[in-house]
């Protein structure tokens, strides 16, 4: 059975992704940046900042 989740999407909507097969991680923001980073730490910290100065969004 296969059941199909809608994914959420909006302008704070962020996105951690594994690369399979590897200990790399990959953090998408909204706008389409991408970070990649084995260490999740690092990874949060630029996404949670990354967002500054996308269209009037402030933080």
């Amino acid at each position: 059975m296969s059941t199909r989740v809608a994914m959420l999407s909006g302008d704070a909507v962020v996105r951690i992704h594994w690369k399979l097969g590897t200990d790399v991680l990959v953090g998408v923001c909204h706008c389409g940046a991408e970070h990649e980073s084995e260490d999740p730490v690092e990874l949060w910290e630029w996404l949670l900042a990354h967002p500054d100065g996308h269209g009037g969004r402030d933080r």
